[in-house]
């Protein structure tokens, strides 16, 4: 597909755009390719502008001062991301960071495009707050899981969304990403995996998790 055929499919508000707000965003709308654990923005430095994640997963995390990394959600191909402009809603006040989970390409409407059109067209307002809205609904997800669940079911629930969402058993995942995926510390992820191991529901090779049994998984979550 071409960029018009992306910017449209993805948001909703394309319809009630003018034709000449058509072509603005599609003349300033850039194509970005990100390497695995790049950062891809930070709220405290830049307002980069709204993501449209073409391929690969981003990763929407916060960062403590003591350095602990909490993964808040993901962001898959195919997905929007406005927390990237979070600079255009005066409801956010906390940093925010985006890195690559994985080798990613987006297409990404530059802030400085995007608010002028924004102030004009209420579509666009209410597309972004409300996109906003949704995705603290997975922040406090996120969060209950933190404060409510054992470390053995945020693992299980995470190695089995992953599963569903790449459609196999064997993922590309070391311990170290698995424990900021879940807002936990890599030596208790390691314990948890040896002992998944140990009960056959999964094998661990280097950089890699394989998901032997389905259904001692499921009935970890």
């Amino acid at each position: 597909m071409n960029k018009e055929s992306y910017l449209a499919a993805a948001y909703p508000f394309w319809g009630q755009l003018s034709q000449e707000e058509r072509t603005i965003l599609l003349q300033n709308c850039v194509e970005m390719t990100y390497e695995k654990g790049v950062g891809v923005h930070r709220s405290d430095v830049d307002c980069k502008g709204a993501l449209l994640l073409l391929s690969g997963t981003l990763r929407v995390y916060i960062l403590s001062e003591e350095g602990r990394e909490v993964t808040l959600f993901r962001i898959h191909a195919g997905e929007s991301c406005v927390l990237s402009a979070s600079c255009l809603l005066d409801t956010i006040a906390f940093d925010l960071l985006i890195d690559a989970a994985e080798a990613a390409q987006a297409l990404v409407i530059p802030t400085s495009v995007l608010h002028p059109i924004m102030e004009r067209n209420p579509y666009v307002g209410l597309y972004m707050y409300k996109q906003a809205t949704e995705r603290f609904s997975d922040v406090m997800w996120t969060m209950q899981q933190i404060l409510f669940m054992g470390v053995d079911r945020r693992v299980a629930i995470f190695l089995w969304d992953e599963m569903t969402r790449q459609g196999k058993p064997l993922l590309k995942i070391t311990h170290d990403e698995l424990a900021r995926n879940i807002g936990s510390a890599r030596e208790v992820v390691t314990k948890v995996m040896k002992y998944f191991a140990g009960e056959g529901i999964v094998q661990l090779k280097r950089g890699q998790v394989e998901i032997l049994d389905r259904e001692k998984l499921r009935a970890l979550l």
